[in-house]
């Protein structure tokens, strides 16, 4: 999806009202490189900004009506991460340190030197950047590692990562809970000629339905009632950088049209504008359910499937890649000791073998954390604690004819522990969803899939 090209120094918003001084700064800002716009008032400027992003501003300072000043000022009230470079000349320096105490983030004398155009514009572009970059390692929930594995079904995955990574192509990630999904979105935005960019990711089962078009898209101040700032959705966050969709199959169906308008069109309307917002995002979608079973009952919109359904890779569970699970497990060993400040202790061979016969139903997510509990439950004994971790599961009884398709026998085990949480609880669904150990509105997901009605009182 791109309504603009990837890629690029950077989008320069030019704002000089004369003609030749104008067009003359944008043919050599596009000669370096740079994505240039002109625009000859304050007014076509903020018309501009508020329709795509853009990534630095370059002002003449004096022009009629509203100055560079002006500018500056209703930029900081609109769009205060937008940086702001002031043109000036030589008698009015005054007025661009004036500029400066103001938030502009640098001034160039005119007739601007090409070559300290250039060296200004992409120092203040590199220093956003980086306040980019610290902002979203600071939000970033999950570990930036690089894959574990070298089974043929893991390196089939990578293979596909690794061919689908460059290509800007829509990818859908398929597979169970705790598959590491996330992580290979991670790894194909790394890979991608974005990885300078943002990585965005956004739960759909988490986001209220009443609040996912502003999460999404984002609102002006006072668009509706509780909205006492603007607000940047998650795809304005995600320029020239990648989105991750995660749970998609959890999205209302009153949303999945807007989503499909961005992700094709990359133009979207945050609430409370008069113009749609373009942006350059690659999108990868991740989730654990049938999206054509979905697709099928009504749930979830076809065009929208078939949009993400560009690249898809299926990440397979980690009873099938059961290679895997010593490297996987002396990693997690190496990370937990790390983070309890002790020495990595070995894995037993016995502890290996029992590892390895586990079906694990919650995949390379509960690896972890049962090796993480056996760590720092027993200290002494640790990974030596075998009654710490999972009994493998009983095999069947000679001569049983149960059914063997597996994804049919984890539909009904999904659909049992819902039933016997529901009961349990009473039939409130904050506790059936402790029970479970998943977010309420995650509950609410999974009993609509199975049929099961709404989840019952909140309480």
């Amino acid at each position: 999806m791109s309504a603009r090209r990837a890629g690029g120094r950077g989008r320069v918003l030019v704002v000089e009202d004369e003609a030749y001084v104008r067009d003359s700064l944008v043919a050599l800002l596009r000669a370096k490189g740079f994505d240039a716009e002109p625009a000859v008032s304050v007014a076509q400027a903020l018309a501009h900004a508020a329709k795509a992003p853009v990534d630095v501003v370059l002002s003449d300072l004096r022009m009629p009506g509203a100055d560079g000043l002006e500018l500056l000022r209703r930029l900081q009230a609109s769009a205060p991460e937008v940086p702001v470079v002031i043109l000036t000349g030589h008698g009015n320096v005054a007025s661009a340190v004036e500029c400066l105490k103001a938030g502009a983030s640098d001034y160039v004398l005119k007739p601007a030197d090409p070559e300290a155009l250039e060296v200004t514009l992409q120092r203040v572009l590199d220093a956003r950047a980086l306040r980019r970059e610290v902002r979203y390692l600071r939000s970033a929930v999950a570990p930036a590692a690089e894959p574990v594995g070298d089974s043929a079904a893991w390196r089939k995955v990578l293979a596909m990562v690794e061919a689908a990574a460059p290509t800007g192509a829509t990818v859908l990630l398929l597979g169970e809970t705790g598959t590491g999904k996330e992580l290979l979105a991670r790894r194909l935005h790394r890979l991608s000629p974005r990885a300078a960019g943002p990585f965005v990711r956004v739960n759909c089962a988490a986001v209220p339905v009443e609040m996912w078009e502003s999460e999404f898209f984002g609102h002006r101040k006072g668009s509706f009632t509780g909205a006492a700032a603007d607000r940047e959705g998650r795809f304005h966050l995600a320029h020239r950088g990648t989105l991750l969709l995660d749970e998609v199959g959890a999205m209302p169906v009153s949303g999945q049209a807007k989503l499909l308008r961005a992700i094709q069109d990359g133009e979207f309307d945050r609430l409370g504008d008069e113009q749609p917002t373009s942006v350059d995002v690659r999108v990868v979608a991740a989730t654990n359910s049938d999206l054509e079973a979905e697709v099928g009952g009504g749930r979830f919109r076809a065009d929208l499937f078939y949009r993400l359904n560009v690249v898809r890779i299926d990440v397979p569970p980690l009873r099938e890649r059961v290679d895997d699970i010593g490297p996987l497990a002396r990693s997690a060993v190496a990370d937990v000791a790390a983070r309890l400040g002790r020495a990595v202790p070995e894995l037993p061979p016995e502890t290996l073998a029992r590892l390895r016969a586990y079906s694990w139903p919650g995949n390379v997510r509960e690896l972890r954390s049962v090796i993480e509990r056996a760590m720092i439950l027993d200290p002494v004994h640790g990974l030596e604690s075998l009654d710490l971790l999972p009994a493998p599961a009983a095999p069947p009884e000679a001569g049983s004819s149960r059914e063997l398709n597996l994804r049919e026998a984890l539909t009904r085990l999904e659909r049992d522990l819902l039933l016997e949480a529901q009961r349990r609880a009473g039939g409130v669904r904050k506790e059936a969803a402790r029970l479970l150990g998943v977010d309420p509105r995650n509950l609410a997901y999974y009993l609509r899939k199975h049929g099961l009605g709404d989840g019952g009182d909140e309480g």
